[in-house]
């Protein structure tokens, strides 16, 4: 519930911040048009998220056929948290990384690495499905979308916010040095808020992907390696669309800093020891999950495309 909370305090705060920068910068004809321009590419966004961050990441549809283990544990989890089965895709990089993505819980997508799957058990895979499944229930999309479109309204004013100096300097109490500063400062504040939100919601994230594979340690040691590959690794189509970064479960970009004012996800440190608060509290069940024990799941390729998947 700190999660929400946290959540919905932000999002009010940056609510209030657009109210009084849009007031100030461009009146409330400059607001509407604002949060029209800045809500509607976001909206078609949030409408195609599935095609279009799949598309970015050349991620391809894999069947129950390929990878029937893998299915098994998705439908196991999905069934745990309540949700319909998502469509499930792999994206071929050696980075070890998961995402999802879809407007809402019956158009939604889990897309998973190759490399996540060749290095993590399948305890510490199960958890990160776990997770993505959780952005899946809390509507973490919607609710990146939401953000985004206010953000966006944000840095919209300010774009054109000089437009608007000469025609608001006597109605606004800080003179024209002011509002300049504030077209300067606006966008930087809003992206702080946008960040502390992306992090919230990676927190909740493993809050309930844990509940829902009922094993906060083996999600906590599959942060430990993504973390660690995440440096060792580049994953190209990330570096290429560097927007979708914080939808995956650990940020791909090389060289991301973690818990700075404009990082998208929290310090991988700080999530796993939030997670091993949380094992204590929940019936966790060391080497051993609700789909049972088993190797990592794996898709299966014709002999000529045969890889690191066996």
């Amino acid at each position: 519930m700190a999660g929400y909370t946290r959540t919905v305090i932000l999002l009010a705060a940056l609510t209030a911040l657009f109210g009084v920068i849009g007031l100030m910068i461009g009146g409330e004809q400059g607001m509407i048009m604002a949060l029209l321009f800045a809500g509607g590419m976001n909206l078609f966004s949030w409408w195609n998220s599935d095609k279009m961050v799949l598309r970015m990441h050349n991620a391809q549809p894999i069947s129950p056929g390929e990878a029937p283990r893998l299915y098994e544990m998705t439908a196991q989890l999905a069934a745990n948290a309540g949700l319909p089965m998502p469509a499930l895709y792999v994206i071929h990089e050696e980075q070890p990384n998961a995402f999802a993505t879809g407007r809402n819980p019956q158009n939604a997508a889990v897309a998973v690495n190759t490399g996540l799957l060749d290095l993590l058990s399948e305890e510490e895979a199960a958890g990160v499905i776990a997770h993505e499944l959780a952005h899946i229930k809390n509507r973490d999309t919607l609710v990146m979308t939401v953000t985004a479109s206010i953000a966006g309204a944000i840095s919209a004013l300010a774009q054109f916010g000089m437009m608007f100096v000469r025609g608001r300097d006597r109605q606004n109490p800080f003179g024209p040095i002011g509002l300049i500063l504030m077209v300067v400062l606006a966008p930087i504040a809003a992206a702080i808020v946008q960040m502390a939100i992306s992090r919230s919601r990676e927190y909740e994230a493993d809050r309930a992907g844990a509940e829902i594979c009922g094993q906060p340690l083996a999600l906590a040691g599959a942060l430990r390696k993504l973390e660690y590959y995440a440096h060792q690794r580049v994953n190209q189509a990330a570096e290429a669309n560097p927007a979708t970064a914080h939808m995956f479960i650990i940020n791909p970009l090389s060289g991301a800093r973690m818990d700075n004012l404009f990082s998208t996800h929290p310090r991988t440190e700080n999530r796993v020891a939030a997670l091993e608060q949380l094992a204590g509290s929940i019936d966790a069940r060391p080497g051993a999950g609700p789909w049972g024990g088993g190797s990592v799941p794996r898709v299966a390729k014709p002999p000529a495309q045969r890889g690191p998947w066996g």
